[in-house]
């Protein structure tokens, strides 16, 4: 079900992007692969000049003349991988302080890599954004097709605008991350084990994160598994929510819940190929809190801010999915899998009130059922249907 073959997908970063080029110099836009960062910069800058870092005949281009070949393109230069020269952002730095009017964009799908080089030579010069995925709301009224449909196309722009099957997307970029990214990354002499890890991860999607018992269950040491996790997250395949803390009198959970930044890849690491697999699938609710969890993280992305969500969960077993912090205020929300409410979905809303008081201002279940309603306290609302403060 693709867009469209030719379209491009207009991105919300879209606006962020353009208001942030207008006030710096050199713009970072950093994300998962084919997310859609080049597309989304060629769109906002079409006459930059374009490069890519990873064509080596292009970095031994660059790299003979780095200043000369920077200064050729003051009026605006589009590097795609730059990570790849790290000392080209020292001569960034340079030509920058010299030349007030250049305009360059750097893109990268580590995080790690891209961001020290950055933080170590382009502070206060750069500004940074994060692409993920495409959003429910940028892939329009595609959003209104089956949930299993969503939850297993994710959001990857080749699946929406092209049409290419999601699971052969998924399985090239499980495929291509692992021969290239990993292994650069990290010395992995054992890949299986690697393999084995990241099917593990997914096999505990929304749940909290215990290197422990993976290190037990591989046969790797926990700083290994550490080690493994955080290039994960540095190369934007997984991420951490964190736990809610605040002085409350109560006994919280330390460790964090782990979700992926895309279903997709979740489903195929799973061995879910269609949708029979998934309706009968154990984790199918998983995923889909998996979903909504990272529809308010693209939000936070999408407007250049940094996340502000937490899970609440004390010793007690009483746990709320997610928590968004807006200063000392606190939005918390229930997500659920069902097509049909029930009051029981309020249980735990109507507790963590009653633990933080008046900072709660708005509590919401966010399920996959057709009405949307609110009460003196509660909403209830369709995961497609999530407004966002603008």
């Amino acid at each position: 079900m693709a867009i469209s073959s030719k379209e491009f997908i207009l991105r919300i970063l879209d606006s962020e992007l353009n208001r942030l080029s207008k006030l710096y110099t050199i713009i970072v836009v950093t994300g998962p692969r084919q997310s859609g960062k080049t597309s989304l910069c060629k769109h906002q800058f079409p006459n930059y000049h374009y490069i890519n870092l990873e064509n080596p005949t292009t970095r031994e281009q660059v790299m003979a003349a780095p200043k000369a070949f920077l200064e050729e393109h003051l009026g605006g230069l589009i590097i795609d991988e730059a990570r790849h020269i790290p000392e080209l952002f020292s001569y960034l730095q340079v030509i920058v302080d010299e030349h007030e009017d250049a305009k360059y964009v750097l893109t990268g799908s580590s995080n790690f890599a891209l961001l020290q080089s950055v933080t170590q030579s382009l502070a206060g010069r750069a500004a940074i954004l994060t692409l993920l995925p495409l959003s429910l709301n940028e892939i329009g009224e595609h959003k209104n097709t089956s949930t299993n449909t969503l939850l297993l196309n994710g959001g990857y722009p080749a699946v929406w605008a092209k049409g290419i099957p999601a699971n052969d997307v998924t399985q090239n970029y499980y495929n291509t991350y692992i021969e290239r990214d990993v292994r650069q990354l990290l010395n992995i002499k054992d890949i299986n084990r690697f393999q084995v890890f990241m099917k593990l991860c997914a096999g505990r999607v929304g749940s909290e994160f215990n290197a422990s018992s993976l290190s037990n269950e591989i046969g790797v040491s926990v700083p290994t598994i550490q080690e493994w996790l955080n290039t994960l997250e540095a190369s934007y395949v997984v991420f951490r929510l964190p736990p809610f803390f605040r002085n409350i009198g109560k006994r919280l959970v330390k460790s964090p819940k782990i979700y992926f930044y895309d279903t997709a890849l979740a489903c195929f690491l799973l061995g879910i190929e269609n949708e029979q697999h998934l309706d009968a699938h154990p984790l199918r609710g998983a995923i889909f809190e998996n979903l909504v969890v990272l529809e308010f993280m693209k939000n936070r992305f999408n407007k250049g801010k940094l996340p502000n969500l937490y899970f609440y969960r004390d010793k007690s077993q009483h746990e709320v999915d997610l928590v968004e912090e807006k200063g000392l205020q606190l939005h918390a929300y229930e997500i659920k899998s069902a097509k049909a409410f029930t009051r029981d979905f309020l249980n735990n809303l109507n507790y963590l009130r009653k633990v933080v008081g008046q900072d709660i201002t708005s509590t919401q279940v966010i399920y996959d059922g057709p009405d949307d309603y609110e009460t003196s306290e509660n909403g209830v609302i369709n995961f497609r249907n999530i407004k966002f403060d603008s």
